[in-house]
């Protein structure tokens, strides 16, 4: 499975699945054993109804296949229809797609469906922003595992949908030796050759990638020193805030490790990235750059949905 991750993700089937695991979490915590038990009694036996997807805020669309998925497990006699696509940019006032089905389904799903379509189309407006931000530079904006315990699959292809490519996807895919796996090994030499030489243990040596976090120019030389066992460097808290009003940020040290690095080796910054800071960062000219906020500090986009009966209904 790691081998599938190592890519941007894609709703390939193994991701359907991972997803499919969170729909049915969901439900299981909203139903429990009784059900929706407001649907149940407030919506009369054989109501039919459809309901407008409605966009309250600018933003780009994000879940619109997460959130088909949670209406086809609910009940699959439910059918949504889209006039945009993941990935689309929407207005405020924008009515983007329709639900049609047996009222008390759709209410039931109602809930879960915006709330994955919300949260995905955060994240995916924020990391468009900074792609955006970015793109004279040509530099790769980064997600982490910095997601909602549960999401880690729903987050990451949020970010994908919004133009920004995968991290890792958990501690089994990458090897990433950073500050206290340090300490714990004596030094970055030193943690270097032990992963190698457990990777090498499980056949997996070239195929998993290895990445050095470094907060020092020191260290940058000795991550340097151990090419070509580390795929990866990363520039960890070398930009440094200068005026928090204005947010200038000094990127004077991570520069200074590019100019040692020279491209022998892919680098990844991380630390201070904001929407703010992220372009000043990507004028070093660093391949990645990596921002928990994508994930972690999400502004949910604010997505309605209401229902009309239809003239079907048996009332």
């Amino acid at each position: 499975r790691f081998l599938a991750r190592q890519q941007s993700m894609a709703m390939d089937e193994f991701t359907k699945a991972e997803i499919k695991k969170v729909i049915l979490a969901g439900l299981a915590e909203d139903l429990q054993q009784l059900g929706d038990l407001s649907s149940q009694s407030a919506v009369p036996a054989g109501c039919m109804a459809r309901g407008r997807f409605l966009a309250k805020a600018d933003g780009v669309v994000a879940g619109l296949e997460v959130a088909e998925m949670v209406f086809a497990i609910v009940n699959p006699d439910i059918k949504v229809q889209w006039t945009k696509y993941d990935g689309d940019y929407v207005t405020k006032g924008t009515y983007f797609g329709s639900v049609d089905g047996p009222a008390e389904s759709v209410l039931t799903a109602e809930r879960l469906a915006l709330n994955l379509m919300q949260r995905m189309s955060g994240i995916a407006t924020q990391t468009n922003r900074m792609v955006e931000l970015t793109r004279p530079y040509h530099t790769k904006i980064l997600d982490t595992r910095k997601t909602a315990p549960g999401l880690r699959y729903v987050d990451k292809l949020a970010c994908v949908i919004g133009g920004g490519t995968n991290h890792r996807m958990g501690l089994y895919d990458m090897v990433m030796i950073k500050d206290n796996h340090v300490t714990a090994a004596g030094s970055i030499t030193k943690a270097v050759d032990k992963v190698v030489s457990f990777l090498k243990s499980k056949n997996l040596y070239g195929v998993i990638p290895i990445e050095v976090e470094t907060r020092t120019l020191g260290e940058v030389k000795e991550a340097l020193s151990c090419l070509p066992k580390i795929n990866r460097v990363m520039l960890d808290n070398m930009v440094k805030m200068v005026d928090t009003k204005t947010s200038r940020v000094d990127t004077t040290m991570l520069s200074k490790a590019l100019d040692i690095i020279q491209g022998a080796v892919a680098t990844e910054a991380s630390g201070n990235i904001t929407l703010e800071t992220v372009s000043q960062v990507a004028k070093t000219g660093v391949d990645m750059i990596s921002s928990g906020a994508l994930t972690h500090s999400v502004t949910a986009l604010d997505i309605s949905l209401k229902i009309k009966l239809l003239p079907s209904s048996k009332l």
